[in-house]
């Protein structure tokens, strides 16, 4: 009997200790598992911080580079301007590159749509690509900020039809040109005194109708027509 609970004893105390060996090992692993589960939940994020990229803009370093790139490849030279008079179509010149590949960027970003004709001059030009609205505002923060070089000895005059780049109002004694706007000649035959200031960079080349139907609308003080004149759709045609 004695060697029987002898024997008992030893056994309950061999699955004892074996038991006490085995608990810091199935720990380990727990906390292994542990960590490996914290490391599976954070990778995502860890990996979507890393493909987030900062949003493209245009600024006054990198703007000419990008528009020489772009411009390369380039095959879209007309744009149609939608309005509630009508629609017409400019086609672009293809040896005026920067102006023409903003023109057409812009275009294809979304910027003219809901801008308006801001400034119209009796039998002298229409004016496009502002408004007073927020969203112009917040399309032109996105895109960025920046001016176009002038490229006005290509050759090409201010006559009637001509769309040209204004230059821009603050602190720019080179007459650099303001991107996001544009205006169209309706004089006959032409403004030419225009000629060498700024850059013509395409012509209507159908629906000249309609721009004359914008130029006649009655205007206010600073040539802002008395009713909105807005660019309801800006498209590249073919």
């Amino acid at each position: 009997m004695v060697f029987k609970r002898f024997y008992s004893i030893t056994i309950l105390l061999l699955i004892f200790l074996v038991a006490c060996k085995e608990n810091p090992k199935a720990s380990a692993t727990k906390k292994e598992t542990t960590e490996e589960q914290k490391d599976s939940i954070a990778a995502p994020s860890e990996v979507a911080q890393k493909e987030e990229e900062e949003p493209f803009v245009l600024t006054e370093d990198n703007v000419i580079d990008f528009f020489f790139k772009y411009n390369k490849d380039l095959k879209d030279d007309k744009v149609r301007i939608t309005t509630k008079f009508g629609s017409f179509t400019v086609q672009l010149y293809d040896n005026v590159p920067y102006h023409k590949a903003n023109f057409i960027y812009l275009t294809k970003k979304g910027y003219f749509d809901n801008t308006q004709f801001h400034r119209v001059v009796k039998n002298f030009i229409i004016q496009g690509g502002n408004s007073d609205d927020q969203a112009t505002a917040d399309k032109r923060r996105a895109i960025g900020r920046y001016l176009l070089p002038p490229d006005a000895k290509k050759g090409y005059k201010h006559h009637r039809g001509t769309i040209s780049m204004p230059s821009s109002e603050v602190n720019n004694p080179h007459m650099l040109a303001s991107p996001f706007e544009f205006f169209i000649v309706v004089t006959k035959p032409g403004s030419y005194h225009l000629d060498g200031e700024y850059t013509p960079f395409g012509k209507v080349i159908d629906g000249m109708d309609v721009v004359d139907k914008i130029n006649a609308q009655r205007v206010g003080k600073g040539d802002w027509p008395f009713k909105n004149i807005y660019i309801t759709k800006a498209e590249v045609v073919e």
